[in-house]
């Protein structure tokens, strides 16, 4: 069996695949399509989605270097020319963007070095001067149109959200840089001597603000045509998988059956456009079908202070998360001085569309993967990290098993050690945002504000074989929760599905600052 290999894996990551003969899901068949359908493009995708996967796959393409593609889509059903062209490759990961003039110097270092590899000497001292005179000098020695690969062009701007005023201040200078640097790609004497330009990122600034000067590109970040260019589609997976999904289950006493819908729940559900094509993460599937394990591989490579402080400074109410809404509108509006955390939490990868309805996008945690690792990160940031709060991973075999006792127990011990400083108003969103996250993070499948003909159930929870429906009181009675359930029919929508349906009411004491008293029902 080949080797399993992560996915992405550097700079000259496809050039290290195809060289070892390591295995390589095809997306030839979709880079074709851009290459030759037009010139100027830009996709936005979560991190390790694969993009410098793709930026690299594309370098290999156009400095024509076929013996890399044999077997794959491209080498077998087109005609590509496999010329070589002149490549300038710019990785934000890699240029220095910690101030203005860090990044201006690193701009200017890459720059040069791309010029020294095609032996030109370049005189010019000024970043944009010197980025118009390499592109030209490249087209003038080689006698060949100029190929721009542009990846992570975000990172000086994202790296220093959600850190404070100065921070801020050295996103929007660091903007600016990048503002007027991309504008040489459009210019008179630049563009006709350019084959491609390609630029990817995690987030989509508008082209007010960045790319005003590069009005061209073509945004296929929700395009139908490369909804599944980043990322592995169910079919893949079993396509070009099954050798490990076969040792996989083995290895957890599972069927092949049950360990492919256990993957799709871990690591499986990101949509990128309006038709419904899944894609899994796929830094996550790979780890985990070489580790033979399920953990949060995908989270545990970067969290999102960012994202976490931001939403504490906007004060959102965390449970609405799931199930957030917005026109499609919010995808073309994206600016530093009014950020969109709709848009952010969308193209960062922490939740994806759910359902379309005319214009309106319907949003939710993609995977089990994402929701419990990010609902365990913000419940730390609310809860704090306390010797206590360890114990909320039991939660979810207290009530599959049914031990209400030890459920409400654990709950109990768990808001006693919240320290008192960190509490904000002691109302019932406080109470329920705990309670949900708690659940969540020990993953439990918890779905907070469920709406139905009715009104919204509190939080309702899954299991195969059972639902819990919570409504949560804050100084009046358990007893209050049970009779909202049912006087409301909130048990409605899962009285065919075959499951115990299990009603539960909890009533808080703001003064106390804990569980006051619980009540559960069984419906019948």
């Amino acid at each position: 069996m080949k080797k399993l290999q992560y996915l992405p894996i550097g700079k000259s990551s496809f050039e290290v695949i195809r060289g070892n003969d390591d295995l390589y899901v095809d997306k030839t068949r979709q880079i074709y399509r851009m290459v030759t359908e037009g010139a100027y493009y830009f996709l936005s995708r979560p991190r390790r989605f694969g993009k410098s996967l793709t930026i690299s796959t594309l370098r290999c393409l156009f400095e024509g270097k076929k013996e890399l593609f044999s077997g794959l889509w491209i080498a077998e059903n087109t005609d590509w020319e496999w010329k070589a062209h002149p490549v300038v490759l710019l990785d934000f990961n890699e240029i220095s963007h910690d101030t203005p003039e860090n990044l201006s110097q690193g701009l200017e270092s890459s720059l040069r070095n791309t010029g020294q590899t095609y032996d030109l000497l370049l005189q010019e001292s000024l970043v944009k001067e010197l980025f118009k005179k390499l592109v030209l000098s490249l087209n003038q020695k080689t006698g060949m149109p100029v190929v721009i690969l542009i990846d992570e062009y975000d990172k000086p701007i994202i790296d220093h959200l959600g850190k404070g005023k100065d921070a801020l201040e050295i996103a929007k200078a660091n903007r600016d840089i990048l503002k007027s640097f991309f504008g040489v790609i459009k210019g008179g004497d630049v563009a006709p001597v350019l084959r491609f330009v390609f630029l990817t990122g995690v987030s989509k600034f508008s082209r007010v603000s960045i790319f005003s000067e590069l009005n061209n590109l073509e945004d296929i970040s929700m395009v139908e045509d490369y909804a599944d260019m980043l990322g592995y589609t169910h079919e893949e997976t079993r396509s070009y998988f099954m050798p490990y999904i076969h040792e996989m289950s083995l290895k957890r006493g599972l069927s092949e059956s049950e360990l492919s819908s256990a993957l799709a729940f871990y690591y499986n559900g990101y949509r990128f456009t309006k038709k419904d094509i899944r894609v899994y993460n796929p830094f996550s599937l790979m780890a985990a079908l070489k580790q033979k394990d399920f953990r949060n591989y995908w989270f545990e490579t970067g969290a999102p202070t960012f994202l976490v402080n931001l939403l504490a400074e906007n004060g959102w109410y965390l449970p609405d998360i799931e199930n957030m809404q917005a026109t499609e509108a919010l995808f073309s509006v994206y600016e530093i001085e009014r950020l969109q955390l709709e848009a952010l939490l969308f193209q960062t990868g922490y939740v994806t569309i759910k359902e379309i309805e005319e214009n309106l996008y319907t949003f939710d945690y993609p995977n089990q993967e994402v929701k419990t690792a990010f609902l365990e990160l913000l419940f730390y940031t609310h809860a704090g990290r306390s010797g206590d709060t360890p114990r909320f991973s039991l939660l979810s075999k207290y009530l599959r098993t049914e031990d209400l006792e030890a459920f409400i127990r654990t709950m109990t011990s768990v808001y006693a050690s919240i320290p008192y400083q960190l509490e904000s108003n002691r109302d019932e969103a406080y109470f329920h945002t705990i309670f949900y996250l708690m659940l969540s993070a020990s993953a439990v499948d918890a779905r907070s504000e469920v709406l139905t003909c009715k009104g919204r159930i509190d939080l309702a929870i899954h299991y195969s074989d059972k639902i819990y429906i919570i409504e949560f009181k804050c100084d009046q009675s358990a007893q209050t929760g049970i009779d909202q359930i049912r006087k409301n029919r909130y048990a409605d929508p899962y009285l065919d599905g075959g499951k115990k349906i299990l009603l539960m009411g909890v009533n808080f004491d703001t003064k106390e600052r804990n569980v006051a008293e619980w009540k559960l029902e069984e419906m019948t």
